[in-house]
């Protein structure tokens, strides 16, 4: 499929990338921000939400950046290696994602900042133009959700990116930078339950780098993925565990492609250790009364819904090996 034109900047700094976004944005321009183009440039060719300015960070030195406690929004999940000092919980789940032709173009930042997904949108124009759009690409029509009808306020496609939930558990922080300045979060409040809004970037904003702290290294994780194929496909759900080893206080546990947005099990996690030893198999099925996939990606919510009690206790298992 033929690309739709649109202009592509390369700012060979952060300043030089932030006053281009400022002045597109004071211009009333629309953008978007690339960094390995696996997710935006496809979706473009589907004239999915297509931008007519298209801003690169590829020559942004620092986006590059690689090391035990940094990872750069440019850092290709190929570079995602041990001998790269990278953790083995990281090393392990983007193994696990696509083909390794793709991961040696996917970036960490890419994956993080992944659009939601839907069967209804991610589609040809063609075919969201035969059933009148949805609320997520509803082009002026106020058409509503294909997934949940009649409810309009709320879009419901998944978030299926592989590392979100891995950095959750390792309790990494993000750097975000814009026209208003820098500021840095942990990941997990990162994303926003709304499958159009995505994530709590301002506008201008984009994703520079994550933090590891420094007990990271220190961490034993483990990352379950449920998919159609071994290779290529986004997961239908994912669990990532870790702990610090022989301290069940430190345990933490992350769902992906289950909702809008890879979510922290903080609340399940603490009622389970409140409520006596820690017990994989019960801890597991506390984490899969908390979710509630719905039915828009390729396997049906109920089957998604049952193997997280599957995929929750193998990780589980798996951090105590």
């Amino acid at each position: 499929m033929l690309m739709p034109p649109f202009e592509l900047h390369h700012p060979t700094s952060t300043e030089e990338a932030v006053e281009i976004a400022a002045s597109l944005m004071e211009n009333g321009e629309a953008f978007d921000w690339v960094a390995g183009g696996t997710d935006v440039l496809p979706n473009y060719k589907w004239r999915i939400n297509p931008k007519p300015h298209v801003i690169s960070l590829a020559k942004i030195q620092e986006a590059h950046v690689l090391n035990a406690n940094e990872i750069g929004c440019m850092v290709p999940l190929a570079d995602l290696t041990s001998e790269n000092n990278v953790h083995p919980l990281l090393v392990e789940a983007a193994a696990k994602v696509a083909s390794s032709l793709i991961r040696m173009s996917a970036t960490v930042g890419g994956n993080l900042c992944l659009d939601t997904r839907c069967f209804w949108y991610n589609q040809s124009e063609d075919w969201r133009r035969s059933i009148d759009w949805c609320h997520k690409a509803d082009c002026g029509t106020g058409a509503d959700c294909r997934v949940i009808p009649n409810q309009n306020t709320l879009c419901v496609a998944t978030y299926q990116g592989d590392l979100a939930p891995n950095f959750m558990v390792l309790n990494a922080s993000i750097l975000l930078i814009g026209p208003e300045g820098e500021r840095t979060l942990p990941i997990a409040d990162f994303y926003e339950l709304d499958g159009m809004k995505k994530n709590v970037l301002l506008p201008g904003e984009f994703l520079l780098k994550v933090f590891l702290p420094e007990d990271a290294a220190m961490r034993r994780g483990c990352y379950q993925k449920l998919r159609v194929r071994d290779s290529w496909d986004f997961p239908e759900a994912g669990i990532a565990a870790s702990w610090l080893p022989g301290n069940p206080a430190s345990l933490m546990v992350a769902s992906t492609a289950l909702e809008s947005i890879p979510r922290l099990h903080t609340k399940e996690v603490e009622d389970h250790l409140e409520a006596g030893e820690f017990d994989p198999i019960a801890l597991a099925k506390k984490v899969q009364k908390s979710v509630k996939p719905v039915n828009n990606t390729a396997l049906p919510p109920r089957y998604r819904r049952s193997m997280v009690k599957t995929l929750t206790k193998r990780a589980l298992l798996g951090i105590l090996e």
